[in-house]
C-alpha cells in the first residue's frame, strides 16, 4: 500500500460528507496527492477502493486535472499560466526567464530536485496577470524582480526546512498563504 493510515482516514471523513461516494474522488485524490507528491495508477487503485467506484472513474478524474502531478516532481511545483491573458501580458517571457534562471526546460526538474516547472492552460487569475501557482499559493503580476525574489525565497526556505528535517522532499500541505504580490 502506497497511501498511509493516515491518509486513508482523511479520505473516510471526507467521503462521509457526501452523499454519493463519486462526489469525494477530488478529495481523495487531492489528500494522495498532499501525502505523495504526484499520482500514479496504484494509487488510483487504492483510492477506488477506499471509496468504492470504479478505477476508471478515479483515473479519469486524475487525467482531466493539472493540479495532479503524474510524475515525481521537485519540492516546489511551478505552474505558469500560458493562456491568453497572461501571454499577452508577458507569460511566454517570464516562462523563458525562469527557465533561464533555474536552467531547465518545461517539464524538468532542477538537479537540486527544488524546482519543476511546468505550463497550464488556466490558473482563473486574468485579472492579475501573468502568474503561476508553487503547490497552493498564487503568484501575481509577475516581474523578473519578483521571480527573482520568490525562488531566493524559496530557496532559503528549503535550505531551513532541510536543516530542521532532512527528509522534506514532498510538497508542503499545510500552504494556505497568499503572496499575491511576491
Amino acid at each position: 500500500m502506497i497511501l498511509t493510515t493516515t491518509t486513508i482516514d482523511k479520505i473516510k471523513t471526507r467521503m462521509a460528507r457526501y452523499p454519493s461516494h463519486r462526489s469525494a474522488i477530488l478529495p481523495a485524490l487531492t489528500e494522495a496527492y498532499r501525502q505523495v507528491g504526484n499520482l500514479n495508477p496504484a494509487i488510483y487503485k487504492e483510492i477506488a477502493k477506499i471509496i468504492r467506484v470504479p478505477y476508471v472513474e478515479v483515473a479519469e478524474a486524475a487525467s482531466f486535472y493539472t493540479m495532479f502531478p503524474k510524475n515525481e516532481t521537485g519540492r516546489y511545483l511551478l505552474q505558469v499560466c500560458h493562456n491568453i491573458s497572461c501571454s499577452l501580458r508577458g507569460a511566454d517571457n517570464m516562462l523563458l526567464y525562469i527557465q533561464e534562471k533555474l536552467g531547465i526546460k518545461l517539464g524538468e526538474t532542477t538537479k537540486d530536485n527544488l524546482f519543476t516547472l511546468i505550463s497550464v492552460e488556466c490558473l482563473g487569475g486574468c485579472s492579475a496577470a501573468p502568474m503561476l501557482q508553487i503547490d497552493d499559493t498564487y503568484y501575481e503580476n509577475l516581474t523578473r524582480e519578483k521571480i527573482d525574489s520568490l525562488i531566493a525565497d524559496l530557496r532559503t526556505n528549503a535550505a531551513h526546512k532541510n536543516q530542521e528535517a532532512p527528509s522534506t522532499a514532498t510538497p508542503d500541505s499545510d500552504s494556505t498563504d497568499s503572496k499575491d504580490d511576491v
